[in-house]
């Protein structure tokens, strides 16, 4: 692996996990909550979303490793539930994010066919499939992902408590997931990269 290349994946990886969070603020703020509007964090801008060790150290590190497996995050966008309005809106502001990923894949597929350089073909290859990485991944049940966002708002009320339950001991279920339970998920990421490559 280039130079060059790690740092263009790193920015891609960094600007997707920022379209993500800020996909997730955007449908807050039209569902009648201004949080991350007022917080400033409705931006492309990276800076105001940028969690080192999640966003750099981390990603960084895997990438110039060769490693399999590309993990990272970025300060998620706050939002207040409590503020939204209508029905299923928690579910609404959470599958925003994996769909704004999706869309990327999309974008980056599309300018693979653009006729570009085998450098850029390698690069933007690499942006169909880690914007997949991303929507499938968030999907996965499992707290603070957007998967359990989803879930458990179609679940009762008295599931509340299994998912406050849940979140407490959330990031290390992620971690338990990404290293035990990626093989689950690689099929789908392929599958859908490929499908967006054609």
């Amino acid at each position: 692996m280039t130079l060059s290349f790690a740092i263009l994946s790193i920015v891609i990886l960094i600007f997707s996990i920022v379209v993500h969070e800020v996909a997730h603020g955007w449908m807050a703020n039209v569902l009648g909550d201004p949080t991350a509007k007022l917080s400033g964090r409705l931006t492309l801008n990276p800076l105001p979303h940028l969690d080192m060790v999640g966003s750099i150290l981390l990603p960084g590190f895997l990438i110039l490793t060769g490693s399999p497996i590309l993990f990272g995050w970025a300060k998620p966008v706050p939002y207040n539930p409590y503020n939204l309005q209508g029905k299923l809106a928690e579910l609404k502001v959470a599958i925003v994010g994996p769909i704004s990923n999706v869309l990327l894949a999309i974008v980056f597929g599309l300018l693979l066919r653009a006729g570009i350089t085998p450098e850029l073909t390698e690069v933007f290859t690499y942006g169909v499939y880690i914007n997949c990485a991303l929507a499938i991944f968030n999907l996965v049940p499992i707290p603070p992902l957007d998967g359990s966002k989803i879930l458990f708002e179609l679940l009762p009320d008295k599931a509340m408590a299994v998912r406050e339950s849940l979140e407490r001991s959330g990031f290390v279920l992620v971690i338990a997931f990404v290293i035990f339970g990626w093989p689950l998920i690689s099929p789908l990421i392929y599958g859908l990269g490929k499908l967006i490559i054609g």
